[in-house]
């Protein structure tokens, strides 16, 4: 068991992770890439830098930097986060990690797909979170909106509970083994329809497919989706946190544009700094009173 993991290989999680290694504690970064900074021609208004670099090759320095300290880097996509014994239980395709504290560090949110009707039925059979809200759906036909192995967690928290789970890609051809007897529907999806709430989605080719409730999960779990399963105040997106970084949930951290504001390498690297301070004392703390 780690003392903190920190969720997202960015500019704030790479940032928080040379604080926390250099205070004498354990941590694992886990993730899949470096988002959208990866995406940035050149980066020329960042302190320190001689001359103009790209995005990626900004993260790439910053990795080496943190390998060099001594820290664990995963490569992969984090599709969930629940509550362990003394602190959360962080879970990828293959394997589960363990720690006292997390920091959540993805990013900004993705933006959802632009599908007629989506926006609509949000909060009326629209949820973005098959663990808080698949309760509702027991017994009933639902769907999954996506077709990753995030798709996939969502896919499976949903069996059990409901009475029949599909899978809609909207035209994306999906790279996840969905299990047998879940229908997959690659056809783009033109609209979702209902009266007062949702009713089943209708595809660009006339078909249409009656369900209760649509999941979404698209691409990969966003912060804000990993901090809302553990009932962390979440408004529009965007994690909601203190001044120290802190989540309305004891444990739980997060730094970067995935709790808003001006969204720059700058700020992401001192909300990362921050939050690994908060949670450097909360560990010990912790350590402390057992």
């Amino acid at each position: 068991m780690d003392d903190i993991i920190i969720v997202g290989s960015g500019p704030a999680g790479i940032s928080a992770s040379l604080y926390i290694k250099r205070a004498g504690l354990s941590v694992k970064v886990i993730g899949k890439d470096g988002g959208s900074l990866e995406k940035a021609d050149k980066i020329q208004n960042y302190f320190g830098l001689e001359k103009a670099l790209s995005g990626s090759e900004l993260i790439q320095i910053g990795i080496k930097q943190a390998k060099e300290l001594g820290v664990e880097i995963i490569t992969e996509e984090v599709l969930d986060i629940s509550y362990a014994d003394e602190g959360f239980e962080v879970s990828v395709k293959s394997d589960t990690y363990k720690a006292s504290a997390v920091l959540l560090a993805t990013g900004a949110a993705r933006k959802a797909p632009r599908i007629e009707g989506l926006v609509q039925f949000e909060g009326m059979g629209v949820s973005y979170c098959a663990v808080c809200d698949g309760f509702f759906y027991r017994g009933k036909e639902v769907a999954v909106l996506g077709s990753s192995e995030y798709a996939l967690h969502e896919v499976k928290e949903l069996l059990p509970i409901a009475s029949k789970v599909s899978v809609l890609t909207n035209g994306v051809e999906p790279d996840a083994d969905f299990p047998a007897g879940v229908e997959v529907y690659k056809a783009k999806i033109s609209k979702l329809f209902g009266a007062e709430v949702l009713e089943g989605a209708q595809f660009s080719d006339g078909a249409a497919l009656r369900f209760n409730g649509l999941f979404i999960a698209v691409g990969s779990a966003a912060a804000g989706d990993l901090a809302r399963k553990l009932g962390a105040n979440v408004v529009d997106n965007k994690i909601s946190v203190n001044a120290d970084m802190e989540t309305n949930i004891p444990g739980l951290y997060a730094a970067g544009d995935c709790t808003g504001g001006i969204m720059q390498v700058s700020t992401a690297v001192a909300e990362g700094a921050r939050a690994a301070l908060s949670a450097i004392d909360y560990v010990r703390k912790k350590k402390k009173s057992k």
